[in-house]
């Protein structure tokens, strides 16, 4: 069997927070196209070949000057995912319950806010009764300022598609027969996905489940995800999924190899009654590889409700 991956981000609160901000070492990423998709030596596209370079969806502390309204549609933008270009999109906040990560609570003067989904647009009506009771049940606990926190935010992994919230920035490593990505910030997360090659016959869920690849037109990786583990949740709301959750991303570099074009689409007979999806696009940055940690004095010390952060004394699977 095809070994999956490890590893998550941590954004606090609504978005960052007291945990210690990470990332993992080593600089290797996407290769800006530039006409003709370039060949790298083993013959397979150079989609992710070039050294210091990240992608990131966000960036902190990007504003040229103090804080305003007028930086709110950007700074949504740090761990909020962009509708698909057709069907149904994510789970996203009531408007009775505004979510405010610290970007943009700075923006407005006022303190950060869990997230609060929406259950009454097309997106919640794609859930099937179970979710919806799920959802009910979190909602209800962010109202009463407990465990309303990200699963980032307590360090725990996050599983495919909900990877593609964090903000922080994305390295690639390829090689001819894989595609390594390797996610900074809190949590250092790194997923393998397998290139031209079969799914397993009988996957094991893990936390990233196990992904296969391949390159469609030259220049669009194709990945194809299942085996994932039911204790992640699809997105930063906590709506949860079956083991038959199902996921494929495309990625491709875009804006003359400025802009990472990320989306996905994902389909769970168990949860959804229809496959759903949306959009991620990340900025090219140059940004060395740095290692940080996520649980270090991260402990729910003052008893708010937070998930503890994960312990155990050998690997979960």
């Amino acid at each position: 069997m095809l070994k999956g991956s490890r590893k998550p981000t941590t954004i606090r609160r609504a978005l960052l927070g007291g945990a210690v901000v990470a990332a993992m070492c080593a600089s290797i990423a996407f290769f800006p196209a530039r006409g003709a998709t370039p060949i790298s030596n083993n013959g397979i596209p150079a989609l992710m070949q070039e050294p210091g370079i990240a992608w990131r969806a966000y960036q902190f502390g990007g504003r040229r000057g103090p804080a305003s309204r007028a930086d709110i549609p950007y700074d949504k933008t740090a761990n909020e995912w962009q509708a698909p270009e057709t069907g149904i999109g994510p789970i996203t906040a009531d408007p009775a319950h505004p979510s405010y990560n610290n970007a943009v609570a700075e923006d407005l003067g006022v303190s950060s806010t869990y997230r609060y989904a929406d259950l009454s647009n097309d997106a919640a009506r794609n859930l099937m009764p179970w979710a919806i009771e799920a959802l009910k049940k979190q909602n209800a606990l962010v109202l009463a300022n407990r465990n309303g926190e990200t699963r980032q935010a307590r360090c725990w992994e996050v599983g495919v598609p909900d990877i593609h919230e964090a903000p922080w920035e994305w390295y690639f490593i390829q090689t001819p027969k894989e595609v390594v990505i390797v996610q900074g910030g809190a949590m250092q997360t790194v997923r393998r996905i397998y290139l031209n090659v079969p799914h397993s016959k009988n996957v094991k869920p893990s936390w990233y489940g196990e992904s296969v690849g391949h390159y469609e037109n030259g220049d669009t990786l194709v990945v194809d995800t299942i085996g994932l583990s039911d204790r992640t949740f699809v997105d930063g709301y906590r709506t949860p999924h079956t083991a038959g959750l199902h996921v494929v991303e495309r990625f491709k570099i875009a804006n003359g190899g400025k802009t990472l074009e990320a989306s996905f689409v994902a389909d769970d007979a168990g949860t959804f009654y229809n496959a759903w999806g949306a959009r991620r696009p990340r900025d090219r940055v140059e940004s060395p590889w740095q290692e940080q940690a996520c649980a270090a004095n991260n402990d729910d010390i003052l008893n708010q409700g937070f998930d503890p952060v994960p312990t155990a004394e050998h690997p979960d699977f």
